[in-house]
């Protein structure tokens, strides 16, 4: 799950750090910029949520077929409000998150472990560059907004609804699990010539000695449409 703010606990609800490494040059934010800490604690009864590796393997080679997939112009700037991922039933609001007085990114409070949120100082879900959602994997009272992120399956559609009445269509290329020793920046958060998506929550392993997730899910998707 995701602490509200870098460094500062959230009470009885905050546990285990799961680091990202946040591309800063990526979203504008400058070079050498702290990146969130996606925080877990796996709940009580619940097991900690599958690695998508081989998911990933798969989407390797679907990623290879992008060529003959459709690929939508980028959209104007319109704030996003809603997140969809209809394949695992997912539904969630979006809140916006900006930067605390020390220049870190906010991050969603544990009292709304359903709500995703999106970085405001990446490009809005549909423009050209790299959105980045994100959202807590579990509270240690349950599953929460993104538990299901990894059975997500390349080829699946992700809906934002955004304020000026459009939803941007999105549709999955790859799903991967990166240890958070070695996690991706310019990969995850690097602007391509067209409009790409990221959501990125806690995953791989759980490490009980440390209460703490091993690595973190991300999913890639692309634009390739709207209503």
């Amino acid at each position: 799950m995701l602490r509200r703010r870098i460094g500062l606990a959230t009470g009885t609800l905050s546990g285990c750090l799961c680091a990202v490494a946040l591309g800063g040059a990526a979203l504008g934010l400058g070079p050498g910029h702290p990146g969130p800490h996606l925080t877990a604690a796996a709940p009580a009864g619940v097991a900690a949520p599958a690695s998508s590796d081989a998911l990933g393997r798969g989407a390797d080679r679907a990623a290879g077929r992008r060529g003959v997939e459709v690929v939508h112009a980028p959209l104007t700037r319109s704030t996003p409000i809603q997140l969809a991922v209809p394949s695992i039933g997912l539904t969630a609001p979006l809140l916006g998150l900006g930067l605390d007085g020390k220049g870190a990114p906010e991050l969603p409070p544990f009292s709304q472990p359903r709500t995703a949120g999106w970085l405001r100082d990446s490009v809005t879900p549909g423009e050209a560059g790299t959105a980045v959602l994100v959202g807590h994997v579990d509270t240690r009272t349950g599953p929460a907004v993104l538990w299901s992120l990894s059975a997500v399956k390349p080829g699946a559609r992700v809906e934002v609804t955004r304020l000026d009445g459009t939803t941007a269509l999105f549709t999955v290329d790859e799903l991967r699990t990166f240890p958070k020793a070695g996690f991706p920046s310019a990969r995850v958060y690097g602007a391509g010539p067209d409009a790409q998506l990221r959501i990125i929550t806690c995953g791989g392993g759980y490490d009980r000695v440390h209460q703490e997730y091993t690595g973190n899910v991300v999913l890639f998707a692309h634009l390739s449409g709207v209503h």
